[in-house]
C-alpha cells in the first residue's frame, strides 16, 4: 500500500520506562539497533497498527503501556536501491511514518521478543533517550532524530532529557525538516557504546 509519491505508511514506537530511558532493540542477526516499527495494513489506522507492531515485535499488550503522544505529521525517509528486493522498486521510494511515544506501565519481564514467532530483535536494552544514531542504518538516522526531537516536547519540562550538542542527521534525498519538525531543532548527543541487555528468549 503506497501513497501517490511512493511512500509506504508506517508507524514507529519510542517506548519509555519510568526513568525516561528508551527501549532499544538489536536487529535479528545484524549489527544495528533500532526502535520498533512496521507497516500500516489496509483498514488499520496508525494507532491500531502501533498496538499490533508493539505486540509482534516487543510482546506488549495495550494495557502494558500508556500513550504519551505522537508526531503531528508524517516523517519520511527514502530506502536506497540496494536495500530493496529485485522487482520491488517500481513506484516504491521509502517509508512515511507516524511516531508514537509510549510509557511502559508494566514490569520489564512483560517484554517478550518471541511473542509473534517471527522475532525482529535478538536482544534489547534500556538506553538514554538520545540514542546513538551511528548504530542505526544510515538512511533512517534523519527520521530518528526528527522523531526524538518532536516527541521530547511531549514530556514535562522538568523531566525532559537533556540533549548535548551534536551534528544533525538528514534523511536521504529529503528535506532536512519535514512538516511538523522545526528547522532549528537542537542537536543530538555524541553516541555511546552499547551492550545487549537481554538475549532473545531469556525472561
Amino acid at each position: 500500500m503506497l501513497d501517490r509519491e511512493g511512500f509506504r505508511p508506517n508507524v514507529g514506537i519510542v517506548l519509555l520506562n519510568q526513568e525516561n530511558r528508551v527501549f532499544w532493540g538489536k536487529r535479528l542477526r545484524a549489527h544495528s539497533w533500532q526502535f520498533p516499527q512496521g507497516g500500516i495494513e489496509r483498514g488499520e489506522n496508525p494507532q491500531q497498527a502501533m498496538y499490533r507492531e508493539l505486540y509482534e515485535e516487543v510482546g506488549l499488550q495495550p494495557d502494558h503501556v500508556q500513550v504519551v503522544g505522537r508526531t503531528q505529521d508524517w516523517l519520511r525517509y527514502e530506502v536506497p536501491d540496494r536495500f530493496i528486493r529485485r522487482g520491488a522498486r517500481g513506484h516504491y521510494r521509502g517509508q512515511k511514518q507516524i511516531w508514537f511515544l509510549l510509557r511502559l506501565v508494566a514490569e520489564d519481564w512483560a517484554v517478550d521478543l518471541r511473542a509473534s514467532g517471527h522475532p525482529e530483535f535478538d536482544a534489547w536494552r534500556w538506553n538514554d533517550y538520545w540514542v546513538p544514531l551511528h548504530v542505526v542504518v544510515q538512511f533512517k538516522r534523519g527520521v530518528y532524530e526528527q522523531a526524538l526531537t518532536e516527541l521530547a516536547q511531549l514530556l514535562p519540562a522538568a523531566t525532559r532529557p537533556a540533549r548535548p550538542r551534536r551534528r544533525r542527521y538528514r534523511s536521504r534525498h529529503l528535506p532536512a525538516s519535514p512538516p511538523g519538525v522545526r528547522a532549528d531543532a537542537p542537536r543530538t548527543p555524541r553516541p555511546g557504546r552499547l551492550q545487549p541487555r537481554q538475549p532473545l528468549g531469556q525472561p
